[in-house]
């Protein structure tokens, strides 16, 4: 799960993150107020931000330097309501819902800090580069010298030596800046585990003329099997940023991950489901989403399963396959036969069933009268899949 930077910035700050002061607005109204209680506090110069789940917001001009509380209203007038476009949003952009009103500040230098999960180590590593204030996937690709790197034993934590070589890597040897950076790295740290974020992101990482050192931008992304002992973060969740499909999914515990193609899939297990969307590519067709129904499938998730795959109009054929494993291949062909009562499937629809209750799926489906297509091999079932295409090609024609 992913969060907004103001609401990135609101966790951090529990932890002693030092962050740049701000207020969200969600009217133009709130953001005047927000410029005025920052120059209560003696800011004479303020940033508008633009609170969307993508990076690169400056390119696509959601973020705006203002010189007074009127020009703040001006921008906030144009930004709310716009749809932002930038590298990582797609050619369709991004609705601006929420602006982040913050303090703009001088800055000497900027940095990258970042915690996330090496897989391939099996622990976390803390990432820190002194090319902060650009995509740090840039920075990797042409200069990764300028990335240094600590791995933290998740069996001993991160040691103090370890947040000191931190800063010694962005240049600071000594003086108040040097403590400010170990602090930093702790608090940022401590976040990243108290949270069970999978990424704590801070570009740019800023020390300012005046020798303070402040997170301008904060990016957190959370482990969504971990919010239930988080429910304060789960209510951080906006919807409003995720496809809502994947959305809908989420509220019956699927795993739906939509794509380009028009072959949608629905599977149990993981495995199951990236080996029938290679199945499916590998005989020339392209899969229309990634759907998980879980190894507990029952009737209610199948009934559901079929929902969100039909709101997608791209799909024009349906392939279950299902493995007979924890959950009974019978009760997916009762849960199929329900949803063809409930939810009109008007695509052709190809099922396998395989392991416990197969036969006795594999009965109750041809008793229901259901027009479907029953496979026994996957690429049996996949190749079926693409002569439906190209007989509904045919048909077009």
């Amino acid at each position: 799960m992913k969060v907004h930077e103001y609401q990135a910035k609101e966790i951090l700050s529990k932890y002693g993150v030092a962050v740049q002061p701000g207020f969200v607005a969600e009217t133009v109204e709130e953001a005047v107020e927000a410029a005025k209680k920052l120059q209560e506090q003696g800011a004479s110069l303020f940033v508008v931000k633009a609170q969307i789940h993508a990076g690169g917001r400056g390119k696509g001009g959601g973020v705006k330097l203002a010189r007074s509380v009127e020009e703040v209203e001006e921008i906030a007038r144009k930004m709310l309501g716009m749809r932002l476009v930038t590298p990582q949003t797609g050619p369709e952009g991004q609705l601006v819902r929420r602006i982040l009103v913050a303090e703009a500040v001088d800055i000497a230098h900027e940095y990258y800090l970042g915690v996330t999960l090496d897989r391939g180590a099996n622990m976390n590593v803390i990432m820190a580069s002194t090319e902060g204030g650009v995509e740090i996937e840039e920075v990797a690709r042409q200069t990764p010298e300028k990335i240094f790197k600590v791995w933290v034993d998740p069996l001993i934590g991160l040691r103090p030596f370890q947040a000191r070589q931190i800063a010694y890597a962005l240049g600071f040897r000594s003086g108040q800046a040097f403590k400010q950076v170990v602090a930093f790295v702790q608090a940022l740290y401590r976040a990243y585990e108290d949270t069970d974020a999978s990424l704590a992101e801070i570009n740019p990482l800023a020390l300012t003329e005046d020798g303070q050192i402040l997170a301008l931008d904060a990016k957190m992304n959370f482990d969504d099997n971990a919010l239930f002992r988080h429910p304060d973060i789960a209510e951080m969740r906006d919807p409003y940023e995720e496809d809502p499909l994947e959305w809908e999914a989420s509220k019956y515990g699927l795993n739906y991950i939509k794509l380009d193609g028009n072959v949608g899939c629905m599977v149990n297990g993981a495995g199951l489901a990236m080996a029938t969307m290679d199945m499916i590519k590998l005989v020339g067709g392209e899969p229309a989403n990634f759907l998980d129904v879980g190894g507990g499938a029952s009737p209610e998730t199948v009934e559901a399963g079929f929902r969100i795959i039909l709101k997608d109009p791209n799909v024009r054929v349906i392939l279950v396959n299902i493995f007979g494993g924890i959950v009974r291949c019978d009760r997916v062909a009762r849960g199929i036969v329900q949803a063809a009562q409930n939810v009109e499937i008007h695509v052709p629809l190809i099922v396998r069933l395989q392991g416990t209750n197969a036969e006795e799926g594999l009965r109750i489906l041809k008793e229901s009268g259901l027009k479907l297509e029953t496979a026994q091999l996957l690429k049996e079932a996949a190749e079926k899949v693409v002569e439906v295409l190209k007989r509904l090609e045919s048909q077009e024609a």
